[in-house]
């Protein structure tokens, strides 16, 4: 890739990296799939579609924002100040869910999500910062394993102040966690060090305009688009999932509080085996193969779930959160590689600002085509999940033409390196 061989990020830097995505995943887990659509659904009698809505209008925000962020971060060669602030507003949202009522809990939810999704942006633009091009999977699936660990903290949480305490209690508990475990990346992630841009920098109300032209610069370099567009289906799809499935596994399977909770774990020691794998299958065989692999585990997994809701085989619920979560550790660990690889240096914090976005399109599109199916419709949540299998399948189509061999850069695609 062309990258300077002199950099070598210090263990210090890469562990407090790598702990920031267990830290992040208390809340990914603990809060956006696990316990809030929960409390809304079945503690306050909402509906899907409300949880649904806050999640598009938090994913309309980060659509705005992604890139104007991702693209400042690259004119001043700093990350780790986005990654701050971003952490931040996610903590205080996340502390007083549950708090005040419905409304104002759904309106925190919104704000705790544009936080999440914008510290994610700055997160995995760091990559570079703390791996080299032969490590590259190897740190990724290292956080992506760590990650998981988080979410045993957030399903340990609840089952210990869930019952006695109640929801706020819960929220307020692992935002403090989330805080905490992400304390070392703000104090000792040591980014590669980069100069400023000349000119001023990027303009908040020049964000569409920057958007524009940032989808017209992926046309220059090969894959990108074509990936980008890719991610949009598999990430709707994962995504989706993720919102719902405690809901699923409630309704659907039948599974109590508890059965639930147990699934979840099931799924996060897959997830964890599945990230430190595949991690290390994308230093092997790079990160196409790999990401292809956890599609098919995907879709293995949702159409197993179509199967235990038509027939009520929910002895078959525990082989789905097995599948599941291997498919999503190896995606999580791969799917970022294959980015930085594609990216020319010079604007990957841009391309990871619209790398964001479609993930964030596909957040905005997928609840509102799960709601649809599911409730406008009134197919239920068996044909609801059943419609994610089209969404994996278009994604692993779509990547079949993207290369992942190394790219050699122009000078004008290099970062300027202090």
């Amino acid at each position: 890739m062309n990258e300077p061989t002199d950099w070598k990020p210090t263990r210090l830097s890469v562990a407090s990296w790598v702990l920031y995505d267990l830290a992040n995943t208390i809340f990914v887990l603990g809060v956006t799939s696990r316990y809030f659509t929960v409390w809304v659904v079945e503690d306050q009698g909402g509906r899907d579609l409300q949880v649904g809505l806050a999640v598009n209008l938090a994913m309309i925000v980060v659509i705005v924002i992604a890139p104007w962020m991702g693209a400042r971060s690259d004119h001043f060669g700093r990350r780790r100040p986005y990654l701050v602030a971003a952490t931040i507003v996610t903590v205080a949202a996340t502390a007083v869910l549950a708090t005040f009522g419905v409304t104002a809990s759904l309106l925190a939810f919104v704000v705790g999500q544009i936080g999440f999704h914008l510290g994610s942006i700055a997160y995995d633009a760091m990559l570079p910062d703390v791996s080299t091009t032969e490590t590259r999977g190897r740190v990724s699936g290292a956080g992506a394993a760590m990650g998981y660990l988080g979410s045993f903290i957030a399903i340990g949480t609840g089952l210990l102040l869930l019952e006695p305490y109640g929801y706020a209690v819960l929220f307020r508990t692992q935002a403090a966690l989330f805080l905490f475990f992400a304390l070392p990346a703000f104090l000792f992630i040591k980014e590669r060090p980069r100069k400023t841009l000349e000119g001023r920098p990027p303009a908040l109300s020049h964000t569409l305009q920057r958007t524009v032209e940032a989808w017209r610069r992926t046309r220059n370099y090969e894959g990108v688009t074509r990936f980008l567009v890719a991610r949009f289906f598999y990430t709707d799809a994962m995504n989706t999932v993720f919102v719902f499935v405690a809901i699923f596994a409630r309704t659907e399977m039948g599974f109590s509080d508890l059965e639930t909770d147990l699934l979840a774990v099931i799924g996060i020691v897959t997830a964890l085996v599945g990230a430190a794998g595949a991690g290390r299958l994308t230093d092997i065989l790079g990160p196409r193969k790999t990401l292809h692999g956890a599609l098919y585990l995907w879709m293995i997994g949702i159409a197993l779930a179509v199967f235990v809701g038509v027939t009520g085989a929910t002895q078959l619920g525990w082989l789905i959160g097995a599948i599941g979560g291997a498919g999503l550790g190896a995606t999580a660990a791969t799917d970022r590689v294959y980015m930085a690889r594609i990216s020319p240096p010079r604007h990957l914090g841009e391309f990871y600002g619209l790398y964001a976005v479609v993930g964030r399109f596909a957040t905005l599109f997928g609840p509102l085509v799960w709601a649809l199916v599911a409730d406008v419709l009134g197919f239920g949540r068996v044909a609801a999940i059943g419609s994610l299998l089209l969404f994996f399948a278009a994604g692993r189509i779509i990547l079949e033409k993207v290369s992942d061999h190394p790219r050699k850069w122009a000078a004008g695609d290099l970062e300027s390196l202090a």
